[in-house]
């Protein structure tokens, strides 16, 4: 078992780093989806999606490229963007929300999900093994 975690938190930061680079690009590519999960009390909707997407592509990349900074600022980005998720699990099911987003079991989902990816990105902070 141990092996199979090491190898787990070796793949956890480039998978994560792959999915942000993802994601980061849908936020300039349709940023609607992500304006509607937006908590309602912050202006400037499309600022903070361009915003969180540029993050993610800054993060995404220093992931993939193993920057000793990128499992600090990536945990951190994850629970800046917490609270959009939340939002979009309180308002799934309103019709609020476009298509897959408005069901309220991937809604939902979507809060404890930040759990395990804030851990894969802490894991960039190890030192991989067997470089040295």
């Amino acid at each position: 078992m141990g092996e199979r975690l090491e190898r787990l938190r070796g793949a956890a930061p480039i998978a994560l780093g792959a999915l942000f680079v993802g994601s980061g690009l849908l936020h300039f590519a349709a940023p609607g989806p992500f304006e509607a999960i937006m908590p309602r009390r912050l202006p400037a909707h499309r600022a903070f999606v361009y915003g969180s997407g540029a993050a993610e592509l800054v993060c995404g990349a220093g992931l993939l490229t193993r920057r000793p900074w990128a499992g600090t600022a990536s945990a951190a980005l994850l629970l800046a963007v917490w609270p959009a998720n939340v939002q979009m699990a309180l308002d799934s099911g309103s019709g609020r929300l476009p298509r897959v987003a408005d069901n309220r079991v991937v809604a939902w989902s979507r809060v404890p999900l930040q759990i395990p990816l804030v851990w894969a990105a802490l894991q960039a902070r190890r030192a991989p093994r067997g470089d040295g």
